[in-house]
């Protein structure tokens, strides 16, 4: 009798512990998130404005740099100046020499000399009936094409010579004393002052497109000072560099005896916006970016966030421009978005600009 109690016993205790140990099995329930509003700072979506500012690199040249050549093929026979001279206008810069030529010009003025008198001749001759009209043409044929090749070897001799045609600096030369040329080949390469400097700066289709003949803009040259210079934009490229697939714009500068062909320099000008409905918002705004897109938190009305993918533009200043995704005078976290998750209550803190 007492067996059968005591078995009962341990029957009991076994049965209570495997209750405890089966009221212990499985993972703790998970707490409920705490309806306590985080603090973050939050700011209205505004328009980025009208116009930016553009900034681009590029290098001072001479409006007008001329290659200057000889039209005939010759003998050098002095270059009167060196690469950065400044030269004036109606200078003699560089000479062939002119022994063959002006044997060529003698040699010309002889048959023409000759041709003149054998159609005086033939015409004499055809007014008293010995010979015929047609050998009276060819004569008189032959004195035109004489006469045509005492201007081309008059035209080879004058222009043996290359004289500037305007004040100028020398910025290429291509020949030496001695050397053979030949016609059409530039020799010299001189930048004309009288015309000015300009800034040459390479541009994209889209930034390149925003401008116009005329603008504005401010240039600044390291080498020259750093001091802002007003430029305007004077000319732009009717087509694409081949090998860089950007456009050329020039932008005039004022007369300065400091400015060099070759300086670099960069330049600012206000334009319009690409997209007239596109907002700045703080760069910390946004995160998780990846190819032009990132994710902001937008507050609704009872201060709760919402994720929403973006399509950003590009970053001026502290500010980055959004071109897709936001309305304007909608509320976003600008500060704290790393304590955040979807769903979250907030407590919107306006911070002052």
């Amino acid at each position: 009798m007492r067996d059968m109690t005591l078995g009962r016993t341990i029957i009991s205790i076994l049965t209570g512990l495997a209750l405890l140990t089966g009221c212990s099995v499985g993972e703790p329930e998970a707490k409920p998130r705490s309806d306590d509003p985080i603090p973050a700072a939050v700011a209205l979506v505004q328009p980025a404005g009208d116009s930016e500012l553009l900034t681009a690199a590029g290098t001072v040249r001479l409006r007008r740099e001329t290659a200057l050549g000889f039209t005939t093929s010759g003998k050098v026979a002095s270059v009167r100046y060196e690469e950065g001279d400044r030269v004036k206008r109606g200078a003699l810069l560089a000479a062939l020499d002119s022994s063959t030529v002006a044997a060529d010009l003698n040699a010309a003025r002889a048959e023409r000399d000759r041709a003149e008198a054998e159609y005086a001749r033939v015409e004499k001759l055809y007014k008293d009936g010995w010979i015929t009209k047609a050998r009276l043409e060819q004569a008189e044929a032959a004195a035109r094409a004489a006469r045509s090749q005492v201007e081309s070897a008059g035209f080879a001799n004058r222009t043996a010579q290359i004289h500037a045609p305007s004040n100028g600096i020398l910025l290429t030369r291509n020949i030496d004393a001695g050397q053979i040329v030949t016609a059409g080949e530039p020799a010299l390469v001189l930048g004309e002052i009288d015309k000015g400097f300009v800034l040459r700066v390479p541009m994209t289709d889209a930034d390149a497109s925003r401008l116009r003949t005329g603008m504005p803009a401010i240039v600044r040259i390291g080498s020259a000072g750093g001091d802002p210079i007003n430029a305007v934009v004077s000319e732009k490229d009717g087509r694409a560099d081949q090998r860089t697939g950007t456009f050329e714009i020039s932008f005039r500068l004022p007369a300065s005896d400091r400015l060099r062909s070759g300086q670099l320099g960069n330049v600012e000008v206000m334009v319009s916006r690409n997209s007239p409905d596109s907002f700045a918002v703080p760069a910390n705004a946004i995160f998780g970016i990846r190819a032009g897109e990132g994710l902001v938190y937008v507050v609704d009305s009872k201060n709760r966030v919402k994720q929403r993918n973006v399509q950003i533009g590009k970053l001026n200043d502290k500010n980055l421009e959004i071109l897709a995704g936001l309305h304007e005078g909608e509320l976003i976290v600008t500060r704290g978005i790393e304590k955040l998750r979807d769903g979250d209550l907030i407590k919107p803190i306006r911070v002052a600009k």
